[in-house]
Protein backbone atom coordinates (compact mmCIF):
# COMPACT_ATOMS: atom_id res chain seq x y z
CA UNK A 1 0.00 0.00 0.00
CA UNK A 2 1.66 3.57 -0.93
CA UNK A 3 2.92 5.08 2.19
CA UNK A 4 3.37 9.16 2.92
CA UNK A 5 7.05 9.50 2.57
CA UNK A 6 7.26 12.97 4.49
CA UNK A 7 9.70 12.15 7.17
CA UNK A 8 9.67 13.86 10.85
CA UNK A 9 11.23 17.56 10.31
CA UNK A 10 13.38 17.51 13.87
CA UNK A 11 14.33 21.12 12.88
CA UNK A 12 11.19 22.36 13.33
CA UNK A 13 10.16 23.12 16.43
CA UNK A 14 7.44 20.77 18.13
CA UNK A 15 4.04 21.18 17.95
CA UNK A 16 3.72 21.34 22.06
CA UNK A 17 5.59 24.58 21.88
CA UNK A 18 4.22 26.73 18.83
CA UNK A 19 0.58 25.97 19.34
CA UNK A 20 -0.42 29.03 21.70
CA UNK A 21 -0.64 28.80 25.72
CA UNK A 22 -3.94 29.90 25.37
CA UNK A 23 -5.07 27.54 22.89
CA UNK A 24 -7.81 25.39 24.85
CA UNK A 25 -9.36 29.26 25.21
CA UNK A 26 -9.45 30.41 21.57
CA UNK A 27 -12.64 30.55 20.03
CA UNK A 28 -14.09 27.85 17.78
CA UNK A 29 -15.95 28.76 14.22
CA UNK A 30 -17.16 26.46 11.50
CA UNK A 31 -18.96 27.17 8.12
CA UNK A 32 -21.84 25.81 9.29
CA UNK A 33 -22.23 28.35 11.91
CA UNK A 34 -24.03 31.31 10.06
CA UNK A 35 -26.22 28.31 8.23
CA UNK A 36 -27.69 26.89 10.79
CA UNK A 37 -26.94 29.21 13.66
CA UNK A 38 -29.64 27.28 16.24
CA UNK A 39 -28.00 24.05 15.64
CA UNK A 40 -24.73 24.47 16.03
CA UNK A 41 -25.04 27.31 19.75
CA UNK A 42 -28.00 25.37 21.35
CA UNK A 43 -25.88 21.92 20.89
CA UNK A 44 -22.68 23.64 22.07
CA UNK A 45 -24.80 24.89 25.25
CA UNK A 46 -26.15 21.41 25.62
CA UNK A 47 -22.30 20.30 25.57
CA UNK A 48 -20.63 22.60 28.12
CA UNK A 49 -23.29 21.26 30.65
CA UNK A 50 -22.71 17.81 30.25
CA UNK A 51 -18.39 18.03 29.94
CA UNK A 52 -19.28 18.95 33.53
CA UNK A 53 -19.99 15.96 34.57
CA UNK A 54 -17.29 13.64 32.85
CA UNK A 55 -14.74 16.68 34.02
CA UNK A 56 -16.05 15.44 37.69
CA UNK A 57 -15.83 11.80 36.96
CA UNK A 58 -11.74 12.21 35.63
CA UNK A 59 -11.18 14.89 38.14
CA UNK A 60 -12.64 12.29 40.60
CA UNK A 61 -10.09 9.56 39.27
CA UNK A 62 -6.73 11.74 39.40
CA UNK A 63 -7.24 12.99 42.80
CA UNK A 64 -6.55 9.72 44.91
CA UNK A 65 -2.66 10.26 43.32
CA UNK A 66 -2.25 14.23 43.95
CA UNK A 67 -2.77 12.83 47.76
CA UNK A 68 -0.61 10.43 47.92
CA UNK A 69 2.72 11.13 49.35
CA UNK A 70 5.68 11.86 47.16
CA UNK A 71 2.62 10.50 44.18
CA UNK A 72 3.43 13.89 42.50
CA UNK A 73 7.47 13.68 42.22
CA UNK A 74 7.19 10.35 40.77
CA UNK A 75 4.61 11.82 38.39
CA UNK A 76 6.88 14.71 37.02
CA UNK A 77 9.91 11.97 36.65
CA UNK A 78 7.94 9.96 34.33
CA UNK A 79 6.68 13.06 32.90
CA UNK A 80 10.36 13.72 31.96
CA UNK A 81 10.95 10.69 30.42
CA UNK A 82 7.60 10.43 28.03
CA UNK A 83 8.55 14.09 26.94
CA UNK A 84 12.22 12.98 25.96
CA UNK A 85 10.30 10.17 24.11
CA UNK A 86 8.08 12.49 22.26
CA UNK A 87 11.24 14.72 21.69
CA UNK A 88 12.82 11.79 19.61
CA UNK A 89 10.23 12.09 17.41
CA UNK A 90 10.86 7.90 16.26
CA UNK A 91 7.54 6.64 16.23
CA UNK A 92 8.81 2.97 15.70
CA UNK A 93 10.55 3.19 19.16
CA UNK A 94 7.18 4.85 20.86
CA UNK A 95 5.01 2.57 18.93
CA UNK A 96 6.30 -0.98 19.54
CA UNK A 97 4.99 -3.48 17.20
CA UNK A 98 3.12 -6.33 19.36
CA UNK A 99 4.89 -9.97 19.18
CA UNK A 100 2.36 -12.69 17.05
CA UNK A 101 -0.51 -13.64 19.99
CA UNK A 102 -2.94 -16.49 20.02
CA UNK A 103 -6.62 -14.40 19.55
CA UNK A 104 -9.74 -17.08 20.77
CA UNK A 105 -13.23 -16.43 19.44
CA UNK A 106 -15.86 -17.11 22.06
CA UNK A 107 -19.31 -17.39 22.33
CA UNK A 108 -21.27 -14.38 23.55
CA UNK A 109 -22.55 -14.42 27.15
CA UNK A 110 -26.02 -14.91 28.09
CA UNK A 111 -26.11 -11.64 29.49
CA UNK A 112 -24.10 -9.22 27.15
CA UNK A 113 -25.25 -7.21 24.02
CA UNK A 114 -25.47 -9.24 20.96
CA UNK A 115 -26.66 -8.34 17.55
CA UNK A 116 -29.62 -9.97 16.23
CA UNK A 117 -29.78 -12.78 13.29
CA UNK A 118 -25.96 -11.62 13.10
CA UNK A 119 -23.29 -13.96 13.18
CA UNK A 120 -20.80 -13.01 15.79
CA UNK A 121 -18.02 -14.04 18.65
CA UNK A 122 -15.85 -12.64 21.33
CA UNK A 123 -12.77 -12.26 20.57
CA UNK A 124 -9.94 -12.64 23.29
CA UNK A 125 -5.96 -12.60 23.57
CA UNK A 126 -3.51 -12.16 26.44
CA UNK A 127 -2.29 -8.41 25.75
CA UNK A 128 1.58 -8.79 24.82
CA UNK A 129 1.76 -5.00 26.39
CA UNK A 130 4.61 -4.03 28.39
CA UNK A 131 4.50 -0.46 29.81
CA UNK A 132 7.29 1.75 27.84
CA UNK A 133 8.49 3.49 31.04
CA UNK A 134 9.89 0.56 33.10
CA UNK A 135 9.29 2.24 36.17
CA UNK A 136 5.61 1.48 35.41
CA UNK A 137 5.76 -1.90 34.80
CA UNK A 138 4.80 -3.06 37.88
CA UNK A 139 2.11 -0.93 38.80
CA UNK A 140 0.45 -0.84 35.22
CA UNK A 141 0.46 -4.98 34.93
CA UNK A 142 -1.24 -5.23 38.31
CA UNK A 143 -4.15 -4.90 36.78
CA UNK A 144 -4.47 -7.75 36.26
CA UNK A 145 -8.40 -7.73 33.87
CA UNK A 146 -7.00 -4.96 31.76
CA UNK A 147 -4.76 -7.52 30.80
CA UNK A 148 -7.28 -9.42 28.82
CA UNK A 149 -8.12 -7.69 25.72
CA UNK A 150 -11.95 -8.46 24.00
CA UNK A 151 -14.04 -7.21 21.15
CA UNK A 152 -17.05 -8.20 19.79
CA UNK A 153 -16.86 -9.32 16.11
CA UNK A 154 -19.35 -9.64 13.26
CA UNK A 155 -18.97 -11.72 9.99
CA UNK A 156 -20.98 -12.80 7.60
CA UNK A 157 -21.39 -16.77 6.60
CA UNK A 158 -19.13 -16.11 3.24
CA UNK A 159 -16.16 -13.99 5.02
CA UNK A 160 -14.02 -12.71 5.54
CA UNK A 161 -15.11 -9.47 4.15
CA UNK A 162 -13.47 -6.36 4.61
CA UNK A 163 -13.89 -4.65 8.44
CA UNK A 164 -14.51 -1.84 9.75
CA UNK A 165 -12.79 -1.74 13.49
CA UNK A 166 -14.97 0.64 15.55
CA UNK A 167 -13.43 1.94 18.85
CA UNK A 168 -15.64 3.74 22.00
CA UNK A 169 -14.98 6.70 23.15
CA UNK A 170 -14.29 7.46 27.14
CA UNK A 171 -16.88 6.06 29.34
CA UNK A 172 -19.06 4.45 27.54
CA UNK A 173 -17.77 0.97 26.37
CA UNK A 174 -20.85 -1.14 25.77
CA UNK A 175 -21.38 -2.78 22.25
CA UNK A 176 -24.90 -2.08 21.99
CA UNK A 177 -24.80 1.57 22.22
CA UNK A 178 -22.45 2.28 20.08
CA UNK A 179 -23.99 -0.23 17.19
CA UNK A 180 -27.30 1.10 17.59
CA UNK A 181 -25.56 5.19 17.57
CA UNK A 182 -23.14 4.38 14.57
CA UNK A 183 -25.46 2.45 12.93
CA UNK A 184 -23.02 -0.05 12.50
CA UNK A 185 -25.73 -2.84 11.71
CA UNK A 186 -26.10 -0.59 8.56
CA UNK A 187 -22.60 -1.13 7.49
CA UNK A 188 -22.85 -4.62 8.29
CA UNK A 189 -25.90 -5.35 5.80
CA UNK A 190 -23.82 -3.11 3.59
CA UNK A 191 -21.02 -6.05 3.33
CA UNK A 192 -18.18 -5.05 6.03
CA UNK A 193 -17.33 -7.08 8.83
CA UNK A 194 -17.30 -5.21 12.28
CA UNK A 195 -15.12 -5.33 14.90
CA UNK A 196 -16.06 -3.58 18.35
CA UNK A 197 -12.85 -3.18 20.45
CA UNK A 198 -12.85 -2.52 23.76
CA UNK A 199 -10.42 -0.09 25.21
CA UNK A 200 -7.79 -0.48 28.06
CA UNK A 201 -9.45 -0.55 31.80
CA UNK A 202 -13.22 -0.11 30.30
CA UNK A 203 -16.03 -2.64 30.00
CA UNK A 204 -14.93 -5.81 31.08
CA UNK A 205 -11.44 -4.55 31.51
CA UNK A 206 -12.19 -2.80 34.30
CA UNK A 207 -11.26 -3.73 37.71
CA UNK A 208 -14.24 -4.59 39.75
CA UNK A 209 -13.85 -2.26 42.20
CA UNK A 210 -13.51 0.64 40.13
CA UNK A 211 -16.35 3.08 39.97
CA UNK A 212 -16.95 3.90 36.30
CA UNK A 213 -15.86 2.02 32.93
CA UNK A 214 -12.41 3.90 31.73
CA UNK A 215 -11.98 4.99 35.60
CA UNK A 216 -8.35 3.02 35.47
CA UNK A 217 -6.47 5.18 32.48
CA UNK A 218 -6.86 8.14 34.87
CA UNK A 219 -6.05 6.85 38.27
CA UNK A 220 -2.55 5.99 37.85
CA UNK A 221 -2.27 10.13 36.74
CA UNK A 222 -0.89 11.12 33.61
CA UNK A 223 1.80 8.47 33.33
CA UNK A 224 -0.78 5.42 33.30
CA UNK A 225 -2.72 7.34 30.92
CA UNK A 226 0.00 7.37 28.36
CA UNK A 227 0.62 4.14 29.32
CA UNK A 228 -3.34 3.07 28.44
CA UNK A 229 -3.02 4.82 24.92
CA UNK A 230 0.10 2.59 23.73
CA UNK A 231 -1.75 -0.51 25.18
CA UNK A 232 -5.12 0.45 22.94
CA UNK A 233 -2.25 0.67 19.93
CA UNK A 234 -0.58 -2.35 20.36
CA UNK A 235 -3.87 -4.02 21.29
CA UNK A 236 -5.36 -2.60 18.25
CA UNK A 237 -2.71 -3.77 16.34
CA UNK A 238 -3.09 -7.48 17.26
CA UNK A 239 -6.85 -7.12 16.57
CA UNK A 240 -5.41 -5.86 12.49
CA UNK A 241 -3.19 -9.16 12.17
CA UNK A 242 -5.44 -11.51 13.17
CA UNK A 243 -8.36 -10.00 10.67
CA UNK A 244 -6.01 -9.97 7.81
CA UNK A 245 -4.32 -13.21 8.99
CA UNK A 246 -8.02 -14.68 8.95
CA UNK A 247 -8.48 -13.21 5.36
CA UNK A 248 -9.83 -9.96 5.17
CA UNK A 249 -9.26 -8.25 2.06
CA UNK A 250 -9.31 -4.46 3.52
CA UNK A 251 -9.12 -3.35 7.06
CA UNK A 252 -10.06 0.06 8.08
CA UNK A 253 -11.02 1.91 11.19
CA UNK A 254 -13.32 4.85 12.99
CA UNK A 255 -13.72 6.03 16.45
CA UNK A 256 -15.71 8.84 18.33
CA UNK A 257 -13.72 10.86 20.89
CA UNK A 258 -10.88 9.06 22.68
CA UNK A 259 -12.03 6.35 20.40
CA UNK A 260 -11.47 8.72 17.07
CA UNK A 261 -8.17 9.98 18.97
CA UNK A 262 -7.00 6.40 18.55
CA UNK A 263 -8.38 5.95 15.08
CA UNK A 264 -6.07 8.74 14.23
CA UNK A 265 -2.77 7.27 15.94
CA UNK A 266 -3.67 4.26 13.87
CA UNK A 267 -2.89 6.51 10.95
CA UNK A 268 0.98 7.29 12.35
CA UNK A 269 1.11 3.49 12.84
CA UNK A 270 -0.71 1.07 10.52
CA UNK A 271 0.13 1.57 6.86
CA UNK A 272 -1.73 -1.53 6.05
CA UNK A 273 -5.29 0.58 6.68
CA UNK A 274 -7.28 0.87 4.00
CA UNK A 275 -9.13 3.98 5.71
CA UNK A 276 -9.03 5.79 8.73
CA UNK A 277 -12.35 8.12 9.78
CA UNK A 278 -11.45 9.55 13.31
CA UNK A 279 -14.76 11.20 14.59
CA UNK A 280 -14.71 14.48 16.74
CA UNK A 281 -10.72 13.20 18.16
CA UNK A 282 -9.18 15.19 21.18
CA UNK A 283 -5.74 15.15 19.28
CA UNK A 284 -4.43 17.22 22.81
CA UNK A 285 -5.97 16.54 25.63
CA UNK A 286 -4.52 18.52 28.15
CA UNK A 287 -5.63 21.69 26.27
CA UNK A 288 -9.04 20.17 25.62
CA UNK A 289 -9.60 19.83 29.65
CA UNK A 290 -8.25 22.98 30.58
CA UNK A 291 -11.40 24.14 29.52
CA UNK A 292 -13.73 22.00 31.06
CA UNK A 293 -14.65 22.25 34.98
CA UNK A 294 -13.42 20.68 37.75
CA UNK A 295 -10.34 19.73 35.14
CA UNK A 296 -9.14 23.32 34.73
CA UNK A 297 -8.85 23.63 38.74
CA UNK A 298 -6.98 20.23 38.49
CA UNK A 299 -4.21 21.58 36.36
CA UNK A 300 -4.03 24.65 38.34
CA UNK A 301 -3.78 22.06 41.24
CA UNK A 302 -1.07 19.80 39.13
CA UNK A 303 1.20 23.06 38.34
CA UNK A 304 0.96 24.05 42.09
CA UNK A 305 1.94 20.63 43.71
CA UNK A 306 4.48 19.79 41.62
CA UNK A 307 5.87 22.39 39.22
CA UNK A 308 4.41 20.69 36.16
CA UNK A 309 2.27 23.45 33.93
CA UNK A 310 -0.06 22.52 31.44
CA UNK A 311 2.54 23.48 28.55
CA UNK A 312 4.95 19.93 30.36
CA UNK A 313 1.63 18.40 30.51
CA UNK A 314 1.15 18.94 26.56
CA UNK A 315 4.67 17.74 26.24
CA UNK A 316 4.80 14.92 28.35
CA UNK A 317 1.40 13.72 26.45
CA UNK A 318 2.31 14.38 23.25
CA UNK A 319 4.27 11.05 23.46
CA UNK A 320 1.12 9.79 21.52
CA UNK A 321 -0.48 12.47 20.38
CA UNK A 322 -0.93 12.04 16.22
CA UNK A 323 -0.20 15.87 16.02
CA UNK A 324 3.78 14.65 16.55
CA UNK A 325 4.06 12.62 13.81
CA UNK A 326 3.48 12.18 10.30
CA UNK A 327 1.41 9.45 9.16
CA UNK A 328 2.31 6.32 7.47
CA UNK A 329 -0.95 5.77 6.02
CA UNK A 330 -1.63 7.96 3.17
CA UNK A 331 -3.68 11.14 4.20
CA UNK A 332 -5.92 10.89 1.43
CA UNK A 333 -7.24 7.61 3.37
CA UNK A 334 -8.22 9.50 6.36
CA UNK A 335 -11.71 11.41 6.27
CA UNK A 336 -11.99 13.34 9.65
CA UNK A 337 -15.62 14.10 11.45
CA UNK A 338 -16.23 16.93 13.55
CA UNK A 339 -19.45 18.82 14.69
CA UNK A 340 -19.76 22.54 15.07
CA UNK A 341 -21.02 22.15 18.54
CA UNK A 342 -18.75 20.04 19.87
CA UNK A 343 -17.94 21.75 23.36
CA UNK A 344 -16.12 18.44 24.19
CA UNK A 345 -13.25 18.41 21.35
CA UNK A 346 -13.96 21.81 19.69
CA UNK A 347 -13.67 22.33 15.95
CA UNK A 348 -10.58 24.27 16.64
CA UNK A 349 -8.92 21.02 17.80
CA UNK A 350 -10.43 18.76 14.69
CA UNK A 351 -8.85 21.60 12.17
CA UNK A 352 -5.82 21.26 13.82
CA UNK A 353 -5.43 17.53 12.95
CA UNK A 354 -6.73 18.73 9.73
CA UNK A 355 -4.14 21.15 9.45
CA UNK A 356 -1.51 18.71 10.13
CA UNK A 357 -1.84 16.23 7.88
CA UNK A 358 -3.91 18.68 5.01
CA UNK A 359 -4.30 16.25 2.44
CA UNK A 360 -6.92 14.27 4.50
CA UNK A 361 -10.65 15.04 4.00
CA UNK A 362 -12.58 17.09 6.63
CA UNK A 363 -16.86 16.89 7.28
CA UNK A 364 -18.57 18.87 9.46
CA UNK A 365 -21.78 18.02 10.94
CA UNK A 366 -23.98 20.74 12.97
CA UNK A 367 -24.43 19.06 16.28
CA UNK A 368 -22.12 18.53 19.26
CA UNK A 369 -20.40 15.57 20.76
CA UNK A 370 -23.86 13.51 21.28
CA UNK A 371 -26.13 14.72 19.52
CA UNK A 372 -25.03 14.00 15.87
CA UNK A 373 -27.12 16.30 13.62
CA UNK A 374 -26.92 15.42 10.27
CA UNK A 375 -25.72 11.52 10.97
CA UNK A 376 -27.42 10.30 8.19
CA UNK A 377 -25.17 12.34 5.38
CA UNK A 378 -22.32 12.17 7.36
CA UNK A 379 -22.83 8.05 7.46
CA UNK A 380 -23.62 8.21 4.09
CA UNK A 381 -20.60 10.26 3.15
CA UNK A 382 -18.56 7.01 5.17
CA UNK A 383 -19.86 4.58 3.70
CA UNK A 384 -18.64 5.97 0.37
CA UNK A 385 -15.30 6.54 1.56
CA UNK A 386 -14.64 2.96 2.63
CA UNK A 387 -16.38 1.67 -0.24
CA UNK A 388 -13.94 3.80 -2.63
CA UNK A 389 -10.63 2.69 -0.53
CA UNK A 390 -11.83 -1.12 -0.14
CA UNK A 391 -11.97 -1.13 -3.82
CA UNK A 392 -15.71 -2.05 -3.90
CA UNK A 393 -16.31 -3.19 -7.18
CA UNK A 394 -13.68 -6.44 -6.66
CA UNK A 395 -14.77 -6.75 -3.31
CA UNK A 396 -18.51 -6.95 -3.42
CA UNK A 397 -18.79 -4.47 -0.71
CA UNK A 398 -21.65 -2.06 -0.79
CA UNK A 399 -23.54 -4.65 -3.26
CA UNK A 400 -26.42 -3.72 -1.19
CA UNK A 401 -28.84 -0.88 -0.85
CA UNK A 402 -30.18 -0.51 2.79
CA UNK A 403 -31.55 3.25 3.95
CA UNK A 404 -29.83 4.71 7.76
Amino acid sequence: MPQSVLPPVKSSPPWWNSLPEDFYSQSDGTELDSEYPLKVYGTAIMDRMVRTGLGVMISGAFVPQLIKRDGMARERARMDFYAGMAEDRDVDKVFIPPPKVEVEAHKIGRFNYKPKGTPAVDLRFTSPFAPLNPDLTESYLSYKRNQTASAQYWTHPDGPRPTLIFVHGVVESWYGFNSLFFSLRWFYESGYDILLMTQPFHGDRAEKHHPFSGYGLFAGGFSQLNEGMLQAVSDLRVFIDYLFERGAPHVGISGLSLGGYLSSIMAVVEPRLAFCIPNSPLVSPVDTIRSWQPTGGLMDLVSKRTGLSPMDLRRGLAIHSPLSYQPKLDPEKVMIIGGAGDRFTPPRFVRLLHSHWPESHLHWFPGNHILHLGQSEYLKLMRMFMDRHCQSVESGVGSQAVDV
